[in-house]
């Protein structure tokens, strides 16, 4: 998914084997009692204005974790829609399948993040979420959230805000593939990411890529062969270093610069 403050692309990692379809078995949910009230990511992810009682029945939401090894998928499309799934640890790619048998990548998601709001509509899942490294989840049923949100109009308002997000990330998206050059999509790639990054405690410079380029070019709507072409322009401009899976912004003015050009032309 692609996150963009209103007035700029503000606040979105290249080496791993491809994910297969099949041949990886999703592991049980384990008993292992999660609380959201000790969770380092609760800010992120759940509504910070809460009374104690209220967190402590929000608490019961988390039936569980599921941890995934890179390349399982935690629900694939087609299956049956049950769960919203809080990303604790680690890093999805969100795929759907194209008429000519190819995943065409839609979002990535990243620790602090829910997923699984595609299910709701028709009870079953419309798209795939695989992995891009070993990864842990909060398992939260569905009907569990439905029932105290009409009880807890913090928890209601909460999830409205994650599912408004959504629509907003889509539109941004249409943007990015409708009017931006490729060298703007990747600038824009990279500084939502880094960006998303730091505001989970990483650094506002460094990041390292979980997917790889080829799902990368799958999102942005160009070839593995421009993105790397890109990449390449990007550090012969002194804008970033790429080191394999490993690359530092240099200047975050000028891949600013980049996107707001196109934005305000």
């Amino acid at each position: 998914m692609f996150d963009l403050e209103p007035k700029h692309f503000a606040s979105i990692e290249t080496s791993v084997p491809t994910t297969p379809k099949v041949g990886l078995k999703m592991p049980a949910t384990q008993s292992t009692k999660a609380t959201c009230s000790s969770c380092s990511l609760l800010e992120l992810c759940m509504p910070l204005d809460l009374a104690p009682q209220e967190l402590d029945r929000i608490d019961k939401l988390v039936v569980g974790r599921r941890k995934l090894k890179r390349g399982m998928a935690l629900f694939r499309s087609g299956e049956q829609f049950g769960n919203l799934f809080a990303i604790r640890t680690g890093m999805f790619k969100i795929c759907v399948g194209s008429e000519d048998g190819r995943d065409q990548v839609i979002g990535f998601q990243m620790a602090g993040e829910i997923i699984g709001f595609d299910g709701i509509v028709d009870d079953r899942h419309s798209c795939d979420a695989v992995a891009l490294e070993d990864a842990e989840v909060c398992v939260m049923p569905f009907e569990h959230i439905e029932e105290l949100s009409r009880e807890i109009n913090a928890l209601q308002r909460h999830v409205h805000r994650i599912m408004s997000r959504e629509i907003v990330r889509e539109n941004s998206v249409m943007l990015l593939l409708g009017s931006m050059r490729a060298e703007e999509r990747l600038a824009a790639f990279l500084l939502n990411l880094v960006q998303r990054l730091h505001s989970r405690g990483f650094s506002q410079s460094e990041l390292v890529l979980r997917m790889t380029r080829e799902e990368i070019g799958s999102y942005l709507g160009i070839k593995l062969e421009t993105v790397s072409r890109m990449l390449s322009r990007l550090v012969d401009g002194g804008v970033i270093e790429v080191k394999q899976r490993h690359v530092r912004i240099i200047s975050t003015d000028l891949l600013r610069e980049m996107i707001n050009s196109r934005c305000n032309a």
